[in-house]
């Protein structure tokens, strides 16, 4: 029997802006066990920005419960949410959040520094394994000014994956890139999801993203507009393989 990892149940958010209230979340469930791989979609006023800071512990609903790994977040002080959110989820943005002029291994260690059970060592070592399973290990010493769009990202989610987290949060994660850097990413993600069994929770708009999973969930006015399976889950890396080759690309258009 699968595990649950992420539950929510009749999630309502609700916010007062002067006398009015808006209501984002209007009674959302849903649930994703391990090594599941879940996109959520959903226009701009859906629900899905919220339904994300939630799930990232950023934010608590104002009703229903929901529960990370079993554990019951509403229970949970500031502390306690900063440290669940930094052991039990590892996140990936649209934007990759890097420190500029540090290096990728330096970068990809952050999260461990507010680990005082990992010594200097370990968390180099760490750092390390995550950057050679983005297969980045050969630029571990580059700034982010010295690496392209893609292998900045790949940065990113070896950052969020360096805590072993229970679940990777990815919010837009190739809403800055080009097509075919948009595959590799998602062949990555999908690589992660299918050899080492990652839980994925990847917040887009775009349907050509959304189908390289095995599940969809579409937001619409704060509630479920439908639950499916991906009965023609796409293969990210053969996408990647019928595209034209760069060289082939530049002599069509030159």
């Amino acid at each position: 029997m699968s595990k649950n990892i992420l539950d929510i149940r009749e999630l309502k958010r609700e916010f007062k802006m002067g006398a009015e209230t808006v209501r984002a979340l209007r009674g959302v469930s849903f649930s994703v066990d391990a090594g599941e791989f879940v996109t959520i979609m959903g226009s701009s006023g859906s629900g899905k920005t919220t339904l994300l800071n939630i799930l990232g512990c950023l934010d608590k609903p104002t009703a229903g419960e929901y529960f990370l790994d079993g554990v019951d977040v509403k229970k949970l002080s500031g502390d306690e949410l900063a440290q669940l959110r930094n052991r039990k989820i590892g996140f990936v943005f649209q934007s990759y959040n890097l420190l500029p002029r540090t290096s990728a291994l330096e970068n990809v260690e952050l999260p461990l520094l507010y680990n005082r059970d990992i010594s200097i060592n370990e968390r180099r070592n760490r750092a390390m394994h995550a950057l050679e399973s983005v297969k980045l290990a050969d630029r571990f010493d580059h700034t982010p000014s010295q690496l392209s769009g893609g292998q900045q990202q790949r940065v990113a989610i070896a950052r969020a994956l360096v805590n072993e987290p229970v679940m990777i949060l990815a919010d837009e994660a190739t809403g800055n890139l080009d097509s075919r850097t948009s595959y590799e990413i998602m062949s990555l993600i999908q690589e992660l999801n299918s050899e080492q069994g990652k839980t994925i929770v990847f917040v887009t708009h775009e349907p050509d993203i959304a189908s390289f999973s095995s599940r969809t969930i579409r937001l619409r006015d704060g509630r479920i507009q439908s639950d499916t399976q991906n009965e023609n889950k796409r293969s990210a890396k053969e996408v990647l393989a019928a595209l034209p080759s760069t060289d082939d690309y530049l002599n069509v258009h030159q």
